[in-house]
């Protein structure tokens, strides 16, 4: 009896042991998922400018202490990790980016000890610390250079010199720079050291002499910094201008772009042979090797590489990765994306929106776990208020944390600090690069600088002194985090909100699909299997409300849809219903709407086993608890020997994948 009846307990054992061997297998890409699911992909990132952030001893200039003194906020907004612009021993031509010494701390921002200080604090309130690596050049007060000048070994060849031509116009022996190459901050990229009698290269200001990174010594002194830092515990770095570390030997002229007629602006020629050139990847590839061996080595999290190059989108793609086949390097894991600053403004359509959107999203490498990053902000560009308008401050947060992948925020902008104008007429101890007179007005950095407004006390909280390095925005008495905490509604709290709902898995996960409702409304999708659909409406335009079909658009969302997010001058709260077939939208309105979860609603009922599947999946979650209950009955009722059995199914392809 028994054995007549094992045959056909056995063809149901099969199709039971068929399905549990799928759900394992969705269990170990569920798992391999999360395993690729790391911190830094996961996190918000929060770039801080240390001379204004917070000072600790009343100089007027933050620091290291101070940093340390309000992390505490970083952990309140919900920021997972934080990069530090320079804070090396520097002359500060350009605060920071002219490096003296690349592992001494700078006296007016503190000491070794404050920044291992500040790590501890920093690992205690669980944020990681990115420092901010400039590899390209070095000051021209560094050692280094130094003994270049003198043609000290193994220091000569250290930076990129040259004899320069001759005149052709006189026979007196007079030379000239070695080409047309020109500084990033105008003029000759080629200065003529009466020490040495050569010209050496800086494609930025003259006090930043250009390493020769063809000289394998200094590579090796690179590597050799960053091993330093990452002794003492930080999690990654941030490769200050990447795309300008090689020139292409032999130092010709770069044809002219017939756009510009001024011969020493960066305009005037194509700079195809002194910027993202195939080295530059090269070395990137290389450090992401030194910094994942490390991570092999040491353990922990992994350590990260950030990269900053303003280049076209083809070739910052190359940041992520050599290739597309198994094989190939890996890179930066965020090439820095600057389409939000670089490509959109305040005139900035819905459709410009979405195609700049789409832009990296099509272009982004779709295998390897590369992951989309949007860069808001930085010392470098007028703030977001400036730039889209403070009306726009909420809507445009909505739209960085709602998008899939990494968001980095500069300081001050979670309380939507303005740029402030008087900056560029301060005392003097502002921004040198941009010279003087006009220039300085129309190109200086001061006003998206200016001192982090913490409260409406003297310096608004940021220095007990008498002054700051530059004047604090005089609208900080109403604009400042204080007074945001205190509010029912604030810049502050709704992007606290934000922070805390793209924790959800499908703003982690998710798909996304963009559509530009009209000229000034944007909304899109974000979509996941099995959980919560949210769909985002932005509107750029202010006046009237606009009436919005969002059911025409997403036909899936359900009727009624839950505000999970609004801003802070929207007629919207937390937990409202709206209707997806009439949702009234006000001026400069940033929502987040929830629906309904895809799957319930669009899952096809007549697909038994895929039923059958999805609901054994929400039922036995642990794939370890599975292969118990296989390897129990299997082998002590069913008398199966069930390893031998999936090696003759995988043997005729039914498991592979």
């Amino acid at each position: 009896m028994v054995n007549q009846h094992r045959p056909n307990c056995g063809v149901e054992w099969r199709w039971l042991y068929f399905v549990l061997l799928v759900a394992i297998s969705r269990a170990s890409c569920s798992a391999e998922e999360a395993s690729r699911d790391e911190w830094w992909q996961r996190t918000v990132f929060y770039q801080i400018y240390p001379r204004s952030f917070m000072d600790s001893n009343g100089d007027g200039v933050g620091d290291l202490r101070g940093i340390t003194s309000r992390l505490a906020h970083l952990k309140d907004a919900g920021i997972g990790a934080t990069w530090l612009s320079p804070i090396f021993l520097s002359p500060m031509v350009d605060f920071g980016y002219d490096i003296a010494d690349y592992t001494a701390i700078q006296p007016e921002y503190g000491t070794m000890a404050d920044f291992e200080a500040l790590l501890a604090e920093a690992e205690r309130l669980g944020i990681k610390i990115i420092l901010d690596f400039v590899p390209n050049h070095t000051s021209d007060r560094c050692e280094w250079f130094q003994r270049s000048v003198a043609r000290e070994e193994p220091y000569t060849d250290y930076y990129v010199w040259h004899d320069g031509r001759m005149d052709p116009s006189t026979s007196n022996g007079t030379r000239l720079p070695p080409n047309n190459w020109q500084s990033v901050f105008y003029g000759s990229a080629w200065t003529l050291h009466p020490v040495r009698g050569q010209y050496y290269l800086h494609q930025f200001t003259a006090q930043q002499p250009d390493l020769n990174f063809r000289n394998p010594a200094v590579v090796d002194e690179m590597r050799a910094v960053l091993r330093f830092w990452l002794r003492k515990g930080v999690a990654g770095f941030r490769i200050d201008a990447v795309n300008h570390l090689f020139e292409v030997e032999g130092f010709p002229d770069e044809p002219e772009t017939g756009t510009d007629r001024d011969p020493l602006s960066y305009g005037f020629t194509h700079h195809i042979y002194t910027k993202d050139l195939l080295e530059d990847y090269d070395m990137v590839y290389q450090w992401r090797k030194l910094l994942d061996d490390w991570t092999e080595e040491h353990g922990g999290d992994r350590r990260i590489i950030m990269t900053e190059a303003y280049a076209n989108i083809t070739f910052t793609m190359k940041y992520y990765r050599s290739g597309e086949e198994s094989s190939s390097r890996q890179g930066s894991h965020m090439p820095f994306n600057f389409l939000l600053i670089t490509d959109l403004n305040r005139a900035s359509t819905a459709q410009d929106f979405v195609f700049t959107i789409n832009k990296w999203l099509t272009y982004m490498p779709r295998k390897g776990g590369a992951t989309a990053n949007w860069v808001l902000g930085n010392h470098d560009q007028p703030r977001v208020g400036t730039r889209y308008g403070p009306e726009r401050i909420d809507a445009i947060h909505t739209l960085l944390l709602t998008l899939p992948g990494i968001a980095v925020t500069y300081y001050g902008e979670e309380i939507g600090m303005l740029d402030n104008p008087d900056a560029i007429s301060s005392n003097g101890q502002g921004d040198s690069v941009a010279g003087g007179g006009d220039a300085f007005i129309v190109f200086s950095r001061d006003p998206e600088r200016t001192p982090f407004q913490w409260d409406d006390t003297a310096n608004a909280g940021f220095s007990t002194g008498p002054s700051t390095w530059l004047p604090v925005h005089p609208n900080y008495r109403r604009l400042n985090l204080a007074a945001e905490k205190r509010s029912a509604r604030s810049h502050y709290k709704t992007y606290q909100a934000l922070v805390r709902l793209r924790a959800h898995e499908t703003f982690r996960k998710g798909s996304i699909q963009l559509v530009p409702y009209s000229d000034s409304i944007i909304v899109y999708v974000r979509e996941h299997q099995d959980t919560d659909t949210f769909v985002v409406v932005i509107n750029l335009s202010g006046g009237t409300d606009r009436s919005v079909d969002l059911a025409s658009i997403f036909p899936r969302l359900s009727l009624e849809l839950t505000v999970a997010s609004s801003g802070s001058e929207s007629n919207y709260r937390a937990g409202d219903i709206v209707q997806s077939d009439k949702l009234v939208v006000g001026g400069y309105e940033g929502l987040v709407l929830q629906s309904m979860p895809l799957t319930s609603r669009t899952r096809d009922r007549d697909a038994m086993p895929s039923t059958n599947l999805a609901v054994l999946w929400r039922t036995v979650k642990d794939a370890a608890v599975i292969a118990s209950i296989i390897i129990a009955l299997g082998s002590s009722y069913y008398g199966l020997q069930p390893w031998q059995t999936i090696g003759k199914w995988t043997a005729r392809g039914s498991l592979k994948k």
